[in-house]
């Protein structure tokens, strides 16, 4: 049996299709690279971003550079932030220093990460040790503080992610 000239073609037309069906399939020509593996797990990244904001917060409190610290926030905190950041009890209030604030503990909390820090205010004479808690959280994809609360035990189900205190710089 002979065949015909519409089999031949049809014969034609998909040998000539197969080699890129099988790069499609990734069968011919997968020469690409595995995905990356993330350099950190995901809580491990989320814990040292988190550390990061906060740390650079506090060495703007330390430094009095309100404009340092209002990059570390949330854009929704900002307006809040230029309104009452050097008011009389703004964290870069003219009239104390912080000569010393030290990341307590990083936790995953219901909102994102809960960083827990001592900060030490002097105001003249006197002097005042204060907990605080800031919540991290991503926002897009930059890491941002969402808020700041006067500190105390952790949050209920907030789990601790191991961090050594380190003072501010």
């Amino acid at each position: 049996m002979r065949p015909t000239h519409r089999r031949l073609a049809a014969t034609a037309a998909g040998l000539m299709l197969l080699p890129v069906a099988l790069v499609g399939c990734g069968i011919i020509g997968s020469a690409e690279k595995p995905a990356a593996k993330p350099e950190r797990a995901p809580a491990e990244e989320a814990a040292t971003r988190s550390r990061e904001r906060v740390q650079a917060y506090l060495d703007a409190m330390t430094a009095k550079d309100a404009a340092a610290g209002r990059s570390q926030l949330c854009a929704l905190l900002q307006d809040g932030f230029d309104l009452a950041a050097t008011g009389p009890n703004g964290d870069f209030a003219d009239h104390f220093e912080v000569p010393q604030a030290t990341i307590t503990d990083v936790r995953s909390g219901p909102r994102g990460q809960e960083v827990s820090v001592s900060v030490s205010v002097t105001a003249g004479k006197r002097k005042t040790t204060r907990p605080l808690v800031f919540t991290v959280t991503k926002d897009g994809g930059d890491w941002c503080i969402a808020g700041e609360a006067p500190g105390g035990a952790p949050a209920a189900g907030a789990t601790p992610t191991g961090v050594v205190p380190t003072p501010a710089s």
